[in-house]
């Protein structure tokens, strides 16, 4: 079983595995940065700003209008409800995974390797799921909106493959491990 408090996990010799709550809070901040700068900031896209042809059936709601930008506002809010929770969530496990040196966890890259990762994944499966496959919004609707999509996927992709080559070129983070100062006052 693993433990919190760097001991090694159960015949593998690690410590606790960042992975799984660096990809969570990568998740969660992903949403975060697409929600705040490309919903609010530039006004690119609300959450069903192309439910006038996407692929299911939802009913339209014209952000020009009063009426459509409130509900696409409350639709942009469940999703940072979502983005919030994902974060929360992120830092639960990391919190209840490191329990000594917290500190030095914000410092690894294997962490910050791991957010990266949980980033680009946010941008592929959105990117897929709400663009091509739903198609209830676009990153930029209107001419060229496949090429805004198709870059959206594209900086999935190299988040995903940036963040894992920056986690393999950290170290592993052991919490009980000695700091640098402890080291070399011994």
């Amino acid at each position: 079983m693993a433990t919190t408090t760097g001991e090694a996990r159960a015949g593998t010799g690690q410590p606790a595995s960042l992975q799984l709550p660096g990809i969570v809070l990568g998740v969660g901040l992903g949403g975060f940065v697409d929600g705040i700068l490309l919903h609010q900031l530039l006004q690119w896209h609300h959450m069903l700003t192309s439910t006038n042809q996407d692929h299911i059936g939802v009913k339209y709601y014209n952000p020009k209008t009063v009426s459509g930008l409130e509900m696409n506002t409350v639709w942009d809010g469940i999703f940072h409800t979502v983005c919030w929770i994902a974060v929360l969530l992120g830092l639960a496990i990391l919190y209840s995974r490191v329990t000594h040196s917290r500190r030095r966890v914000w410092t690894s890259r294997v962490l910050w390797g791991w957010v990266l990762v949980g980033w680009g994944l946010f941008n592929l499966v959105e990117g897929v799921l709400d663009h091509h496959i739903l198609g209830i919004h676009h990153v930029y609707a209107g001419e060229g909106q496949v090429w805004w999509d198709i870059g959206f996927l594209v900086l999935g992709a190299l988040l995903v493959a940036g963040g894992y080559l920056l986690q393999r070129s950290g170290r592993p983070f052991d919490p009980s491990a000695p700091t640098r100062r402890e080291a070399r006052r011994a």
